[in-house]
C-alpha cells in the first residue's frame, strides 16, 4: 500500500509539474516574466496559507528555520521560476520540460563536485555524459540564434537550481518536526518576498489584454501548478527523499511535450525526439544503483560440526 501511494504521488506530481510549462507559455501572452514569477509565488503562497488556516497549521517561528527557508526559496522558487519565465519567451513549453528533466543529472554532478558522490561507477558517469549530450542535441547550438541559445541556457540553470534546492530542503528542512504544509507555505511566502523587489524591472508595466483563457491560466499556474504542486513536492521529499523526488523529472518530458503538441501545436521534430530519448536514457543510467555484493552461501556442514562438538563434550 505504501509503495502504491508513493507511485501515485509521483504520478500526480509529474502531471501537475509537467503542465506548468504549458501554463507559463499561455500566461506570457499577457504578462512579463517578472509578473509571471511574482504572481505565481503570491498566488501559491496565498493558497497554502489558506490551507494552513483551515487545517490549524502554523508557520515556523524559529529564526534559523526561516533563514534556511529563505535559502531554499531562492534556489527552488524565486530563481528557477524567473529563469523559466525568461526562457520560455523563445523556447517551446515541450522543450522546456525536456531540459528540466536534467535535474537528476545536475544532482549527480553537484554530488561529484561536493564529494558526496564518491566512487562514481562508469555506468553512472556514462549516463551523466550521455544526458548532457542529449541536452546539446535538443539545444542545437549550431543552429540556434543567440536569443534562443541563451533562453535554453536559462532553463538549464533553472534545472540545476532545482537540484540545489531539493538537496538543501531534504538536508536542512525536512524531518525537523515541522509539518510539510507549514514549510511549503513559509517557503512560498519567502519566495514572494524575494521576487517583490524585482517588480520595477518589468513587473510594473501595464498588463496586456487579458483573455478569459489567460486569466484561467494565471490562476491555475499560481494555485495548482505552484501552490498545490510545491506542497506535494515537499511531501514527496519527506516520504521518498530528495534524490528520489528528482525522479519525477523522467516523466516531465512526456507530459510537457504532449501538452505542447496537442494544445499549442508546437513542433516536434526528429532532432527533439532523439534528444529527449538520449536525455532519458542518460538519466536512467545515472539512477542505476550499485548492486549489493553477493553474499557467499552459508555452509551448514561447518555449523553442524561446530554445534556437535559441545554436545559430544556434554555427553562425556
Amino acid at each position: 500500500m505504501g509503495r502504491t501511494r508513493g507511485w501515485a504521488r509521483i504520478g500526480v506530481l509529474a502531471l501537475l509539474w509537467g503542465s506548468t510549462f504549458l501554463w507559463i507559455d499561455l500566461v506570457l501572452d499577457a504578462l512579463t516574466p517578472v509578473q509571471v514569477t511574482f504572481s505565481r509565488c503570491a498566488l501559491g503562497a496565498a493558497t497554502l496559507l489558506v490551507a494552513c488556516l483551515c487545517s490549524g497549521r502554523r508557520l515556523p517561528k524559529d529564526r534559523r528555520i526561516w533563514g534556511r527557508v529563505l535559502v531554499a526559496a531562492f534556489f527552488c522558487n524565486a530563481l528557477p521560476f524567473a529563469l523559466f519565465s525568461i526562457g520560455q519567451q523563445t523556447v517551446d513549453s515541450g522543450v522546456a520540460g525536456v531540459l528540466n528533466a536534467t535535474t537528476p543529472l545536475w544532482s549527480l554532478l553537484i554530488g561529484v563536485v561536493l564529494g558526496s558522490e564518491r566512487g562514481l561507477r562508469p555506468t553512472r558517469l556514462g549516463g551523466l555524459l550521455l544526458g548532457f549530450a542529449g541536452v546539446v542535441l535538443i539545444f542545437a547550438p549550431w543552429r540556434a540564434t543567440m536569443s534562443g541559445g541563451w533562453a535554453a541556457v536559462a532553463i538549464l540553470v533553472a534545472a540545476a537550481s532545482y537540484a540545489v534546492g531539493f538537496a538543501f530542503m531534504g538536508h536542512f528542512l525536512v524531518g525537523r518536526g515541522i509539518p510539510t504544509l507549514s514549510l511549503s507555505a513559509a517557503q512560498l511566502v519567502a519566495a514572494t518576498a524575494l521576487t517583490a523587489p524585482t517588480l520595477p524591472a518589468g513587473g510594473l508595466t501595464p498588463v496586456r489584454i487579458v483573455s478569459p483563457m489567460t486569466l484561467v491560466a494565471v490562476v491555475i499556474l499560481g494555485v495548482v501548478a505552484t501552490g498545490v504542486t510545491f506542497h506535494l513536492t515537499y511531501r514527496t521529499i519527506a516520504a521518498e527523499g530528495a534524490t528520489n523526488t528528482t525522479a519525477v523529472g523522467y516523466l516531465l518530458p512526456v507530459v510537457s511535450v504532449t501538452l505542447g503538441v496537442v494544445v499549442l501545436d508546437e513542433e516536434f521534430g526528429l532532432r527533439i525526439a532523439l534528444g529527449m530519448a538520449v536525455v532519458l536514457v542518460g538519466v536512467g543510467l545515472v539512477r542505476r544503483q550499485a548492486r549489493p555484493a553477493t553474499q557467499p552461501a552459508p555452509r551448514p556442514s561447518v555449523r553442524l560440526v561446530d554445534e556437535a562438538v559441545p554436545r559430544r563434550i556434554e555427553g562425556r
